[in-house]
């Protein structure tokens, strides 16, 4: 069963992670990270996250890679995938949603618009009672 409330951020940039994990968190979002492709191919199976937020240039597996053994899984294809990365170019775009992207964005980052992006996908969590 997916974890629809927690976002698994795989990215190797850790300055830009902490800044997408206090945003998220902000915004009552449970965060995982991964700061390599093996470790967040690793995460997404073991923890079914409700949304991955996916960096293409990444250590030992690429975003694309994982994508794509994610989306073409059975098991995986459901969790939303939201590529979020400094390759602009028309095909490496084009290349992120065939492989499985259900977004793909560019950095630098719109704080906005990726939260718009967020809540079509998966909708905003539940507000904390505590």
């Amino acid at each position: 069963m997916a974890e629809h409330n927690t976002i698994l951020i795989v990215e190797d940039e850790k300055d830009f992670v902490r800044a997408l994990e206090i945003l998220l968190k902000s915004k009552n979002y449970e965060v995982e990270i991964a700061y390599d492709g093996m470790t967040g191919l690793e995460k997404a199976r073991s923890l079914r996250p409700g949304l991955i937020i996916l960096d293409i240039m990444l250590p030992k597996i690429n975003g694309y890679k994982i994508s794509r053994l994610l989306k073409f899984d059975e098991q995986f294809q459901d969790i939303p995938i939201i590529m979020l990365t400094a390759r602009a170019e028309k095909h490496d775009e084009e290349l992120g949603m065939e492989t499985g992207a259900d977004i793909y964005m560019t950095k630098p980052l719109d704080n906005k618009e990726l939260l718009a992006n967020i809540n079509q996908l998966i909708g905003e969590p539940a507000a904390d009672d505590e």
